[in-house]
């Protein structure tokens, strides 16, 4: 078994059981951003959590070990034509070097850790159209000189 086949498995869970990305996270005691992304292949859970997700969802108890196995990161080179993930992509074209230049003026030559990462993401009610509100809080690695 794969990662790919545990993500299928989890997508026809939602599908069939209409349970939320929120739920599996609340069921494991973990963040919804961090457990979506486990269960899209991007990271990998503590086998304990591992263990509760499939429990939760009803998988095969395999799918605890693949679910918990380090991830190969692989991004494609193209830009992706989904509108949604397009959009940070045009964002990242449009304000990535000022993320940059704003990130290094506050705290030097550095950069912003996806290791050491957190993010959320909420919709807020506004009169001229809900918004949706992405907060990433990632620790800063100034570059070392030697």
């Amino acid at each position: 078994m794969k990662k790919i086949d545990v993500t299928e498995m989890i997508f026809e869970k939602k599908k069939t059981a209409g349970v939320s990305w929120a739920s599996m996270a609340e069921a494991i005691g973990m963040s919804e951003v961090f457990t979506t992304s486990a269960c899209l292949g991007m990271n990998s859970l503590p086998r304990e959590k591992a263990d509760l997700l499939v429990g939760y969802l009803g998988l095969p108890q395999e799918a605890a070990v693949v679910l918990a196995e380090y991830p190969t990161k692989i991004f494609p080179q193209t830009i992706p034509t989904d509108p949604c993930i397009y959009r940070f992509y045009e964002i990242m074209g449009v304000y990535g070097d000022t993320l940059k230049e704003l990130i290094q003026e506050k705290g030097g030559d550095g950069i912003m850790s996806a290791i050491d990462f957190d993010m959320s993401v909420e919709k807020i009610p506004n009169p001229k159209g809900d918004r949706i509100e992405v907060k990433m809080s990632g620790k800063f690695l100034p570059y070392n000189a030697w």
